[in-house]
C-alpha cells in the first residue's frame, strides 16, 4: 500500500491576468520505505508539488491520501493535526528556532502537539545520538554549524515517527562534505528505519542516494527513473544527468 498517493494534481495560481499552471495533473504514488528525489528546472512545478502533499497548500483540482486518508475531506484543523503527526519536514535554510537548544528543537514538533517532553526525553537523546550530535544537546543554532543545524532539523523532522518526511534541498545551503553527511543519514532512516522520503534536489548527487527519481517539466512527471545503486553514487549520478540531457531539463 502507498504511504502517500496523488491523483490528477492540479494546481493554478492566479498572476493579475494571467492563470499559471504549476502542476497539470500528476500521478504520483510512494510506497513505505522509498527515498524518492523529485528534480526539474526552475519553475516545473517540484515546490509545489511538496507543498501539496504536505498539506501546506490546497490542490485547485485531483486529491492526495495520506496513509489511506484523502487530505480534501479533512476539515482544516484536521489538516493541521495530520501534518503535525504524519508529516516530517526539513528546509534548506533548517528553519530552527534560534532561542531553543538542539535538544530542544528537536522535541519542539512533540510540544506543539501537546506531549509531555519529560516522557520522550530518551527519544530525543537516541535520535541525536543517530544523527551525531549526542553531546551538542545544549547548544543553540548559533553555536552549531550549518551540517550541525541540518541534522538537528532531521532529527526533528523524525521525532514524531511520521508517515512521510518532505525534504526541500536538504543540501542546498550546505559544503560538499555537510551535504555528504546529511544525505547518508537520510538514507540511513530509509534503509535501516523504513521510513519514507521525497527530497526536492536540483543536485544529480543528491538524487543518487534516493531508489527513484521523478523528473518533472511545466507541471508534468515527465520520466521516472529507478537507482540501483549496484556501483555506487557516480554510475548512478551520471544516470540522472544523462536522463537530464536527454529531457533538456
Amino acid at each position: 500500500m502507498s504511504v502517500l498517493e496523488a491523483k490528477g494534481l492540479t494546481k493554478q495560481y492566479q498572476m493579475g491576468e494571467v492563470v499559471v499552471q504549476a502542476l497539470a495533473g500528476v500521478d504520483f504514488a510512494v510506497a513505505k520505505g522509498d527515498f524518492v528525489a523529485v528534480m526539474g528546472p526552475s519553475g516545473s512545478g517540484k515546490s509545489t508539488l511538496l507543498h501539496l502533499l504536505g498539506g501546506l497548500d490546497e490542490a485547485t483540482a485531483g486529491e492526495i491520501a495520506l496513509a489511506g486518508r484523502p487530505i480534501s475531506r479533512l476539515s482544516d484543523d484536521e489538516v493541521t493535526i495530520m501534518r503535525r503527526r504524519k508529516v516530517g519536514f526539513i528546509f534548506q535554510f533548517f528553519n530552527l528556532v534560534p532561542t531553543l537548544s538542539a535538544a530542544e528543537n528537536v522535541a519542539l514538533p512533540l510540544l506543539i502537539d501537546g506531549k509531555n517532553i519529560k516522557q520522550y526525553t530518551q527519544k530525543i537523546n537516541g535520535l541525536l545520538e543517530m544523527v551525531g550530535l549526542a553531546d551538542r544537546a545544549d547548544h543553540k543554532p548559533d553555536q552549531l554549524s550549518g551540517g550541525q543545524q541540518q541534522r538537528v532539523a532531521i532529527a526533528r523532522a523524525f521525532v514524531n515517527d511520521p508517515e512521510i518526511v518532505l525534504a526541500d534541498e536538504p543540501t542546498g545551503n550546505l559544503d560538499s562534505k555537510s551535504g555528504t553527511a546529511v544525505l547518508d543519514l537520510l538514507r540511513h532512516f530509509c534503509q535501516e528505519m523504513q521510513q519514507t522520503i521525497v527530497m526536492v534536489t536540483h543536485d544529480p548527487r543528491a538524487a543518487s542516494y534516493a531508489n527513484q527519481v521523478v523528473f518533472l517539466k511545466d507541471g508534468n512527471i515527465i520520466q521516472q527513473l529507478p537507482i540501483t545503486h549496484h556501483n555506487g553514487h557516480e554510475e548512478d549520478m551520471r544516470a540522472i544527468m544523462r536522463v537530464m540531457r536527454e529531457l533538456e531539463l
